[in-house]
């Protein structure tokens, strides 16, 4: 038996990402134009970078509290009631190591093995495969695309449940298809939670990036006091935050213990020096915040209009997040367009096989870059599909 043959199959089992598969294969190319990854151009502002260095200088290099520093979840607790209008105390804030943490520990925290979580694809296929990483069950329910536009079945979402369904992951504004969900989609999600029994974990990391103005709507605007909603949300979009990898979950605060073991069996806690800059993103980032978004909508349309007037690409621009997702005619495998777009144009673009069951034959592009090189992409993108 070789190395990897007496390794756990449950390990095994998790899948090779497909965007970083395309990103390993063009990372350093010269003039390369790097819309595949969900992230913008800028690095964290300076105000955030200096609070977490001067708290590192100070010394704050200790173990710290397992579910947060008291200041970030009192600054949470600020950031919910200006942003969502939601008045939760401090004691409904947890601090964990990056989104991605957020929603597996929300994963292990709701579902056994052998459980049904029922999510909308096409995803990000993170959560998928944390679920299967969990022992459960991804059960995938696609959202229908019609004349560029994405949109939810409710119905299709009932029949989607079974006696071994737990909870629904709902993500919205979504990545990658930038579906956003009405207040009357979540107030349907949320009858159907109640009908069933079932969670609800809300992922609402693009909230504020909701192109008809405000933010998106939220599960926080239907929820009643006993509803079974857990929020997973991550600093990395809105603050360029990425590599910090810090994030938090908003849960009950009947589930504190729980979370806290969780924690204390993963990381240990997020590092406190860490948990400073997150405070100064939080109360200091506003305007930050507000020219990304203003940035992301500008390129949205540079793209989004570039490719359209092709007449070879059908989408729509998005309702909210930071991604356009595009399906170029005569595209079958969107794997090995990604790969032979990058070699012949110079764009990285994320192959739609990555996002499961609905998404093989898109294309995903984020536009939170600098202007210049959104347009640059476009153009570089339109001439290659006028050529083929």
């Amino acid at each position: 038996m070789s190395i990897v043959e007496s390794l756990s199959p449950r390990s095994l089992r998790a899948p090779e990402s497909g965007i970083v598969e395309v990103v390993n294969y063009a990372r350093e190319r010269e003039g390369l134009i790097p819309l595949w990854v969900g992230e913008g151009d800028l690095p964290t502002p300076e105000f955030i970078a200096r609070a977490a260095s001067d708290a590192l200088l100070k010394g704050e290099t200790f173990y710290t509290w397992q579910r947060g520093i008291p200041e970030l979840r009192a600054a949470l607790s600020r950031y919910y009631a200006r942003r969502f209008g939601a008045a939760l105390p401090a004691e409904h804030f947890y601090v964990v190591g990056s989104g991605m943490q957020a929603i597996k520990l929300a994963v292990e925290a709701l579902v056994s093995p052998g459980d049904d979580m029922v999510y909308l694809t096409p995803a990000w296929p993170n959560f998928a495969a944390a679920a299967e990483l969990s022992g459960a069950n991804p059960i995938a329910v696609q959202l229908d695309f019609s004349g560029g536009r994405w949109q939810i079945d409710l119905d299709r979402v009932e029949a989607a449940i079974t006696p071994k369904t737990r909870a629904l992951f709902i993500n919205t504004p979504s990545n990658p298809t930038g579906w956003t969900a009405t207040r009357e989609d979540l107030a349907s999600l949320l009858a159907i939670a109640r009908r069933h029994d079932l969670w609800i974990m809300a992922d609402e990391i693009y909230a504020l990036y909701h192109y008809a103005g405000g933010r998106a709507p939220s599960f926080l605007d239907v929820m009643e006091d006993g509803d079974r909603v857990i929020f997973v949300n991550s600093f990395s979009k809105n603050w360029s935050m990425t590599g910090w990898r810090v994030g938090w979950i908003v849960a009950p605060p009947e589930m504190g213990q729980v979370l806290e073991n969780l924690i204390q069996y993963s990381t240990s806690g997020v590092p406190q020096f860490l948990q400073r800059g997150a405070v100064a993103a939080l109360d200091e980032g506003d305007a930050f915040v507000q020219a990304n978004i203003d940035k992301a909508a500008k390129n949205r349309d540079v793209f989004c209009d570039a490719l359209i007037a092709t007449n070879r690409v059908e989408t729509l621009k998005p309702d909210g997040a930071l991604y356009a997702f595009l399906k170029i005619d005569g595209v079958t495998d969107s794997r090995k367009a990604a790969l032979d777009i990058v070699d012949s144009t110079g764009v990285g673009l994320a192959p739609g096989t990555a996002f499961g069951p609905g998404g093989e034959l898109f294309m995903r592009a984020c536009f939170l870059r600098d202007p210049k090189e959104v347009a640059e992409a476009a153009d570089r993108l339109s001439r290659y599909i006028a050529a083929r």
